[in-house]
């Protein structure tokens, strides 16, 4: 039974992250309204697979992040140029007379498993949301530090992450399509989620966060 209180920690923990508008659930449903679902689940795949791992790093080795705190740091401050440069030019595309046109980062033949998987990569904010409440739940007892539950806890996030994007792959085409929002407009919300987005970042290199 505690076992499966363990993986359902991870989910509840997971899902709920993934609830609030960021940069993957936004492209998720851009990717559905855009592509096919198909695509936005190859997408999400990869987003899971890499936070996946990101957590699973932290449980097994907070000695081994604190070692490589540079390569995260450097990696941090690249995530805010990337976004602000994808907010820019969202923006510029939805300013363009071809309203139908897809940004940049939909723009091309790239499989959307490793559009998914590059995105993730670039979104280190993870690993201080996930050291913080793992470092929580083991000084409460919640989470034992042993093999099994780590990864139990670990399928667990997976499932919530999957589940917490699946909300906006189908709720959002719906909502898209219910509000016939344009494709313009679409480029407007994708700028707009990834400017903030940068500057969430360029705070949470400041001052480290218990969101995603």
């Amino acid at each position: 039974m505690h076992f499966i209180f363990i993986f359902f920690l991870g989910w509840l923990l997971s899902f709920l992250g993934q609830l609030p508008l960021g940069t993957m659930s936004i492209t998720s449903t851009q990717i559905a309204v855009q592509e096919n679902f198909n695509n936005a689940w190859k997408f999400s795949i990869g987003v899971t697979i890499i936070e996946m791992i990101y957590l699973r790093l932290v449980l097994s080795g907070v000695d081994w992040i604190m070692q490589h705190d540079l390569f995260f740091t450097i990696l941090g401050w690249l995530t805010v140029v990337v976004f602000l440069v994808l907010g820019i030019i969202s923006f510029i595309t939805a300013r363009k007379e071809n309203g139908g046109k897809k940004t940049l980062l939909l723009n091309n033949k790239l499989n959307r498993f490793w559009l998914g998987v590059s995105m993730s990569t670039l979104n280190p904010a993870q690993i201080p949301f996930w050291f913080i409440w793992s470092s929580y739940f083991l000084d409460i007892k919640l989470l034992r530090a042993n093999f099994a539950e780590f990864n139990l806890f670990t399928a667990g996030a997976g499932l919530g992450t999957l589940v917490g994007l699946a909300v906006y792959i189908y709720g959002g085409n719906w909502l898209v399509t219910k509000m016939k929002t344009s494709t313009q407009t679409l480029n407007k919300i994708m700028g707009i989620i990834f400017i903030i987005a940068a500057l969430a970042q360029m705070y949470r290199m400041l001052y480290k966060g218990l969101v995603k």
